[in-house]
């Protein structure tokens, strides 16, 4: 059934072949966001049914690095807002992934579960405190509501491959105590917040992925 289009309910998508998310180094070059239209538009061209961008932070705590892509405001709305136009003008399906890199954030703002270092990064992160955690839900929430603007068919949360995520879910790098760490239905409840809010914010008709790396 690979060709055959897939109905949404809301959008039918032509085809089930989905390429998955990568960070491609244009995110932040100058006139970075045409530059990345043309390019998902000649994979929508060649067949892809459905795209996921790199991934783009929900707040500046989120970077992978300083200055990395984030979407925080309306101005910034502008700018993929030129990718997006240009993709949609050959009738190809863009998602944005949002991405918090968490203690993977190469910069000494970075943060997570616990203060715990990732092997990766010479940054000791800082344990979100309970009103961190909900501001980063919100962050990821006002995230997905511009994407909207933004002109994107969806949105895919970063929910694998060590990131923040998977720094509240996984027992090895959350060491806390309160509502967010223990049990395993307490390192879950972060990623189905965000979730949950999220679908809230932006309705019925908006892609949302989760992704998890099996």
């Amino acid at each position: 059934h690979i060709f055959e289009p897939l109905d949404l309910g809301f959008t039918t998508l032509e085809n089930r072949v989905l390429m998955g998310s990568m960070h491609i180094g244009l995110e932040e070059e100058k006139d970075g966001f045409q530059k990345m239209g043309h390019y998902f538009a000649e994979r929508a061209i060649g067949g892809a049914g459905l795209m996921v961008t790199g991934g783009v932070a929900p707040d500046f705590w989120g970077w992978l690095k300083p200055l990395g892509a984030k979407l925080t405001n309306r101005r910034e709305v502008r700018k993929h807002k030129i990718m997006t136009d240009i993709v949609h003008e050959v009738n190809g399906k863009l998602c944005l992934q949002i991405l918090h890199a968490g203690r993977y954030g190469y910069h000494p703002t970075c943060v997570s579960a616990s203060r715990l270092k990732s092997p990766i990064s010479p940054f000791t992160p800082l344990p979100l405190p309970n009103w961190g955690v909900e501001r980063t839900i919100k962050n990821f929430v006002r995230c997905a509501k511009l994407a909207r603007e933004s002109g994107y068919d969806g949105i895919e949360i970063m929910g694998s491959e060590g990131y923040l995520l998977n720094q509240f879910i996984v027992k090895r790098t959350n060491k806390r105590t309160d509502k967010w760490g223990g049990s395993y239905e307490n390192r879950i409840r972060f990623p189905l917040e965000i979730v949950r809010q999220t679908r809230e914010a932006v309705g019925k008709d908006f892609i949302i992925i989760f992704r998890l790396s099996m």
